[in-house]
């Protein structure tokens, strides 16, 4: 490498004299320069309040000459009326006690009105003899924190109001849901001659329509029709689906009751619906005539199901088990569904359950991976036989709370019986 040789090369040291100057430089700065100029606001004041020594940083932000201050003013005649009656109850009081204090947010008055909010800090100097001499007190300006705080505040306000919006809108949605759900349920079952009748309908969501449902309507003058279903789906398409089903059925049972014509006149209904929109729908359901008869006392009961889980007979002598419903497709899947007949007869102190899947499917143990299966079911209803049909509705309801969050579903109950007293 060369070397220009008009250029004198920088002395060994140079650098390294030219930055200890400048450093020099900075110390020259006098105590009295760094107090009166300090980024924050400085005063001494007597035991009294009167002060003694104030910075012009301090100064400067009440607006105020120094001479109008030392001397003439105290420590209480730069706050604002409230930073005086906190002064007096419970900055001085605390001084006085600990001889120190940090960090109390307070307000100073400008000459031109204003106000600055600050966070003063105090420390009593002492003698020798521990005697207090003077109270020093450094003042730092908060106003960038006074709106940063601010700015949350509103911030926690717009939130607050944005929460209680969504609790409002979400408890108006529930009330909705509410009335619409209750519509597409009977208002109260029927008065069916011999026959007691209870029912019960658990809404897993109450931010949501569910699909299950259930009716019981006189079909002439000595039969009652009754059906209870489950459509796929939640939500409003559901709800339009359900009311579909309820009506359909509700008219087929007029115009034939036989339990098979009334879920193929559904099935094709669905079908014809659904099947060519992209978006298929289909139901689960049992649908059944009650024939009560006078002079026995027992009920004939026809039914047929369309998929769903077979309905429970418990009887008067302790015994329970399930009415098998052989075959029996999904509702509206198929263009043509074949649909098989079963039937029984109801004894005095008899029930039949009927029940959609939210039951059976409920979730059970510990870690809620069991299902609670049919098995638990007959077990359950088994304890139960020979109850009336309000006293199982209402074991089951029982039941049903204790599964806690394992219970994720709609569940409907639907049961009928004969009065154990008829047999006497």
């Amino acid at each position: 490498m060369m070397c220009r040789t008009d250029q004198q090369p920088e002395p060994h040291g140079a650098g390294e004299e030219t930055s200890g100057a400048a450093f020099a430089a900075l110390l020259e700065d006098s105590a009295e320069e760094l107090y009166e100029s300090a980024p924050c606001g400085y005063l001494s004041t007597l035991m009294d309040g009167t002060i003694a020594k104030i910075n012009t940083t301090l100064l400067d932000w009440l607006g105020l000459e120094r001479e109008a201050v030392v001397g003439r003013m105290r420590f209480t005649d730069l706050l604002t009326v409230g930073g005086k009656l906190y002064h007096e109850t419970h900055f001085a009081p605390l001084l006085r006690m600990q001889g120190e204090i940090s960090g109390i947010a307070l307000e100073i008055k400008q000459a031109d009105g204003g106000r600055i909010p600050v966070l003063v800090s105090s420390v009593v100097k002492r003698g020798g003899t521990g005697e207090p001499l003077l109270i020093r007190t450094t003042v730092f300006d908060a106003r960038d924190r006074r709106a940063y705080e601010e700015e949350l505040l509103r911030g926690r306000k717009v939130a607050e109001d944005a929460r209680k919006q969504a609790e409002a809108d979400r408890a108006r949605l529930q009330d909705a849901l509410a009335v619409l759900q209750h519509s597409l349920l009977p208002d109260s079952l029927p008065q069916v001659p011999g026959v007691e009748t209870a029912a019960y309908y658990h809404t897993a969501s109450p931010d949501r329509l569910g699909g299950d449902f259930y009716d019981v309507f006189p079909i002439d003058g000595k039969r009652f029709a009754f059906f209870l279903g489950d459509v796929c789906g939640k939500g409003p398409q559901a709800a339009a689906l359900t009311s579909l089903t309820r009506y359909t059925l509700r008219a087929a049972a007029l115009h034939d009751p036989d339990p098979v014509a009334a879920l193929t006149t559904l099935n094709t209904v669905l079908h014809e619906r659904y099947a060519d929109g992209g978006d298929p729908r289909y139901c689960t359901a049992v649908f059944g005539t009650l024939e009560p008869d006078p002079v026995t006392g027992q009920v004939t009961v026809r039914l047929a199901s369309g998929g769903h889980p077979p309905v429970l007979v418990l009887r008067a002598d302790g015994t329970a088990d399930f009415l098998r419903t052989p075959g029996g497709l999904l509702v509206g899947v198929l263009p043509e569904a074949l649909f098989t007949p079963a039937g029984t007869a109801l004894a005095p102190g008899d029930t039949l359950l009927l029940y959609t899947d939210g039951l059976t499917e409920a979730r059970t143990g510990k870690d809620r991976t069991s299902l609670y299966g049919d098995d638990g079911l007959l077990a359950f209803a088994t304890r139960h036989a020979g109850e009336s049909p309000r006293a199982v509705v209402q074991a089951l309801t029982g039941l049903l709370d204790s599964f806690g969050d394992g219970l994720d579903d709609d569940t409907a109950l639907l049961a009928f019986g004969v009065p154990a007293d008829l047999a006497t």
